[in-house]
């Protein structure tokens, strides 16, 4: 059992998907055709790829359809292994990416004791994939986060910088629910989850569509704590 966010627990709180993983199935590619240009993405996996000896294994949290990410990883030589709660979205990842492995699996399934056994990893990217989750939920996913790393392991996140919780809004001609923190904020979050954060950068980013407005993204390159 993970605790490590003022007694709270996956046991303790409810978790509620209802309606996430079907909006990611309708958007299918359009995803990748809404935000085409995915620069702090590609910068923060380059530092992954030059900070791991070839032939690490990575896990792709949130790989979504494999593009850039799993692609840009197994491309490097990595042994990359994605996830996703988006059936949709996984289908779409082993077509475009079959040299990595991927699974339809809950980010909650990779916990300890959970469902899911997929082992330890040299790094995570996590690329707004917490953002999907409740506040309440995000410490123990960076807990569990933790947990799948090796001793000294890497990790890398972005978010979108917003004062939100579990917030509903329009996306691709869908509603999902979003979470976020402002950037001080967020650095706590991380730092207390027990990671050093060695790296950040920030982008302001336009979507190639209207119904999504502008984001400032934040991506942290972190180091496990041991």
């Amino acid at each position: 059992m993970i605790n490590g966010n003022n007694g709270l627990d996956y046991e303790s709180i409810r978790i509620d998907r209802s309606g996430q993983a079907e909006a990611f199935d309708s958007i299918g590619d359009r995803y990748d055709e809404a935000f085409p240009h995915k620069e702090g993405q590609v910068s923060a996996g380059e530092w992954l790829i030059a900070s791991l000896p070839a032939g690490s294994r990575v896990l792709d949290l949130g790989c979504g359809t494999g593009v850039p990410t799993s692609r840009q990883l197994a491309d490097a030589g990595l042994e990359v292994v994605g996830v996703d709660l988006s059936g949709g979205m996984v289908r779409l990842a082993r077509a475009y990416v079959p040299a990595a492995t991927f699974h339809q699996l809950d980010l909650a399934d990779l916990r300890p004791g959970g469902p899911a056994r997929l082992g330890r990893f040299d790094a995570v990217a996590a690329f707004f994939s917490l953002l999907m989750l409740p506040r309440a939920e995000i410490p123990l996913a960076l807990l569990t986060v933790r947990h799948l790393l090796s001793p000294g392991g890497l990790f890398v996140l972005s978010m979108v910088e917003a004062d939100v919780d579990d917030f509903s809004i329009p996306f691709l001609g869908n509603t999902i629910r979003v979470s976020g923190y402002l950037r001080e904020e967020l650095r706590k979050v991380v730092e207390a989850a027990g990671f050093e954060i060695v790296k950040e950068d920030s982008y302001t980013y336009a979507p190639a569509v209207t119904d999504v407005p502008p984001e400032e993204q934040v991506f942290f390159c972190c180091r496990r704590r041991d």
